[in-house]
């Protein structure tokens, strides 16, 4: 595997990640929709999923080193894969299945543990099961679902290569 498509394909995931977190910051100030907890979740992983391709980009790292930069991503958009699921399926349940109302994500973190916020945080709240936005009749979580998982199969796009070396190295012993 050529180490130029590989820098090329993490350039090109930050690029993705950082007009996608455009667009959510654009939502959230220019057209005033407020986040869950979820969605927060969310950006957190789409800022970490671009932090690592940008310095996998700049680092310009040997094969070994590419392929754990690209297994971080994954796990990053697969996370976010997770969450982004999570929050589609609160949206599709009955609205006695969805959680109270909670203050915001800075009052569960101050007064609960790290782990019994988390554990509220999926279990979901009023504001993650309300659509406010649609494009192409497509909540912002089944974007956001379809962006992580792009993104995924970019991941596994990268990892082909060295499969299919793998195999022909071995077919030829």
């Amino acid at each position: 595997m050529s180490l130029a498509p590989s820098r090329s394909l993490f350039f090109l995931a930050f690029v993705a990640g950082a007009l996608t977190l455009g667009a959510s910051f654009y939502l959230e100030y220019g057209v005033s929709l407020r986040p869950c907890f979820l969605c927060q979740v969310q950006r957190i992983l789409l800022a970490t999923f671009m932090l690592i391709n940008l310095v996998a980009a700049l680092h310009n790292p040997k094969r070994s080193a590419s392929y754990l930069y690209g297994l971080a991503s994954m796990g990053c958009a697969l996370l976010g894969a997770v969450t982004a699921v999570r929050q589609v399926l609160l949206q599709n349940a009955a609205p006695e299945q969805v959680g109270d109302c909670w203050p915001n994500l800075q009052y569960m973190i101050e007064n609960l543990s790290p782990w019994q916020a988390l554990q509220r945080t999926f279990r979901g709240t009023v504001d993650c099961v309300e659509i406010n936005w649609t494009l192409f009749d497509l909540s912002l979580p089944e974007w956001s679902l379809l962006f992580f998982v792009a993104m995924l199969i970019l991941g596994i796009l990268q990892f082909l290569p060295l499969l299919f070396s793998r195999r022909a190295v071995v077919t030829r012993q």
